[in-house]
Parts: C-alpha cells; sequence; structure tokens
C-alpha cells in the first residue's frame, strides 16, 4: 500500500457487469472497536453501453427526500433495462443519517464542507478523499440531492454552480431539460473549494445539486420533484430510458443568489418572520424582527431583505443567534 491508497475499501469491482449491493468500509478504530469499520450502503449496476453517473444523497443527516429517492431507485432498478453505469450511495454520511444530525456524530465534521477530504483524517475527511480521488474520477455525471435539514426549510429548487463556459451552458441547459424541474437557481457559493460540487468541477463532471425540502422531514411535494426529475435525467443521459414519453414541463425559472440574497440574524433572539416561502419581497421590505428574551421590554430589532426575489428558504428554528441564516432569496436571471 502506498500513501495515495484511499483507506476505505469495498469488495465490489466497479468493472464488472451485473447489479452488486454491498458497503464502502471507512476503517474507525476506537474504544468499544479496536478493529472496526463504519459500513456505508453502495449499489453499483453495469449493463450495456452508457455513461457513469454517480448519485450520492445523505451527506447531511437530517436531509430525507435524496435518500428515499435514492432508495426507491435501488429498489426498482432492472438491470436489463440499464445502458451504462450507475454508482448509488444513497446515505453518503452513514453517522450523520443514523444520528440525524447535519454533521457526523463521530468527529463533528461537515462532509460538505471538508473536500478534498483527507486519506489520514477523520471518518468524514475519508469520505471526502474517497469521493475526490476514486469516484468521481469514474463518473461522467454526478448528482448531489440535499434539503433545507433540521433548520431551513426550502421551496424545491434544483441547483447548479454558474457556468464558466459555453460548453458548460450547453451541458448544463440539457441536464436541466431532462429533469425539469419548476425553479432552477445558479448558486454562486457552490463554487466553495470545500463542496462536493467544486470536487466536480475539479474533475470536469457535469455537476447538479439542489434543495427539495427540509425541517428534517419529508418534503411530498419535493421528492416528487426529485423523483420525476431523477427519472428524467436518466432517460435524457440514456441510461435507463422511459418506458412511456413525458409530458411537456413548463420552463424552469431561472434565479440566481449571491451575497445580497442572503439574510442573517445581527443579534440573539426569537426571530418572527414576516414572509413565507415563495413570497416576492424587495429590497429594504421588512423580513422580519428579532426579540430580546434577556430584555424583553426592549423594542424588538428589525431585520430587512436586501435585495429583490422569491424566498426560496426560511429557517425553521425561531431562537437564533447572531449570525444564523434566516433564510434566502432568488432573483430572476435577466
Amino acid at each position: 500500500m502506498t500513501d495515495a491508497t484511499p483507506l476505505i475499501t469495498t469488495d465490489l469491482d466497479v468493472d464488472a457487469d451485473g447489479l452488486q449491493r454491498g458497503v464502502l468500509r471507512v476503517p474507525h478504530s476506537h474504544d468499544r472497536s479496536a478493529y472496526g469499520f463504519i459500513p456505508i450502503p453502495i449499489v453499483v449496476a453495469r449493463h450495456g453501453q452508457g455513461p457513469t453517473v454517480l448519485l450520492t444523497g445523505g451527506v447531511h443527516g437530517d436531509e430525507y427526500e435524496g435518500p428515499i429517492a435514492l432508495i426507491r431507485l435501488i429498489r426498482e432498478l432492472q438491470i436489463d433495462a440499464l445502458q451504462g453505469r450507475l454508482i448509488i450511495i444513497p446515505t453518503l454520511n452513514a453517522p450523520a443519517v443514523q444520528a440525524a444530525t447535519r454533521t457526523s456524530p463521530i468527529d463533528r465534521i461537515n462532509l460538505n464542507r471538508t473536500f478534498p477530504g483527507d486519506r489520514n483524517g477523520t471518518p468524514t475527511e475519508m469520505i471526502a478523499d474517497y469521493v475526490e480521488r476514486v469516484l468521481l474520477p469514474l463518473a461522467d455525471y454526478a448528482f448531489d440531492f440535499h434539503a433545507g435539514g433540521s433548520s431551513l426549510d426550502y421551496l424545491p429548487t434544483l441547483f447548479t454552480a454558474p457556468p464558466r463556459t459555453d460548453r458548460e451552458q450547453r451541458q448544463i441547459d440539457a441536464l436541466v431539460a431532462a429533469f425539469a424541474p419548476p425553479r432552477l437557481l445558479y448558486m454562486e457559493s457552490l463554487e466553495n473549494d470545500r463542496l462536493i460540487s467544486a470536487a466536480a468541477r475539479r474533475h470536469n463532471v457535469p455537476f447538479l445539486t439542489g434543495e427539495f425540502g427540509g425541517g428534517a422531514t419529508v418534503n411530498r411535494e419535493g421528492l416528487a420533484v426529485l423523483e420525476r426529475g431523477l427519472a428524467g435525467l436518466l432517460d435524457g443521459l440514456g441510461v435507463l430510458p422511459g418506458r412511456t414519453p413525458r409530458p411537456p414541463a413548463a420552463p424552469a425559472r431561472r434565479l440566481e443568489a449571491a451575497a445580497r440574497h442572503y439574510l442573517y440574524a445581527p443579534r440573539p433572539g426569537l426571530f418572527e418572520p414576516h414572509f413565507s416561502l415563495g413570497d416576492e419581497v424587495h429590497a429594504g421590505q421588512l423580513a422580519g424582527v428579532i426579540h430580546d428574551t434577556v430584555q424583553p421590554w426592549l423594542d424588538p430589532v428589525p431585520v430587512s431583505f436586501g435585495a429583490d426575489g422569491l424566498v426560496l428558504c426560511i429557517r425553521t428554528f425561531a431562537l437564533v443567534v447572531a449570525g444564523d441564516c434566516l433564510g434566502h432569496l432568488g432573483s430572476d436571471v435577466g
């Protein structure tokens, strides 16, 4: 073994034809298990000729639409219909999923803030390293599905990083047309080099993500949007051709989000929102007030929007501290 060899192992042969089910073994030596490992379920399916698609969910353990959609895909997958290769990991951050937490209960690291990871690091860092150095180099396309988790709730929306070239724009347009989402958000923060989206870009792998609900619940509308979109993507790529044509979808509303679209708490207290998901709002409009729980006789502190746009996200927890995200907008592109 060399220092470049990932420490995560599996018995699956990603180059073999057929349907394989197993686990990734993340080594984890601790007080109760000297030679233990963390099992992360993985399915690899290969048949016919076509691209390799990497599908992941459960990067954050309190986001459920992605895992459910991918679990259902696994159960219903007909290998004879496949043209290409699917690598499906519904609960990539398995410890966080089991604990229903955003970060891993083992090392308290946010998996989607630690790419490219570290072979010799903590379990979360090893997972990021494995995705970056083993899985993404295999992929022709990668799709990673999210929700707002415990603290945020989202309108179901597909996300992509702003395209850098005309070629990237054409790729994104084709994938978006196949997914047919109600909304598409060009999100500048997806270029943060610690995210899986940036890891995909480092490997020149076309990538989509999205937020399909939140509040640590299952958003039925978001799950339906995701499942229809995933079927459309796999059909559009020719990996799992659809048996019946889908009716034409309305064009996605194209939005963008930058720093001015985010709303943050300036102080601690109880946040009383004056807006709801799906509202159209304007710069300077009152977004809500923060009530002081220590000196309740003080006037509440107003918080205002910094841009015009559609409310895509709202905080679920009323209790806030300074710096907490209260929600964010998307403004129409062009």
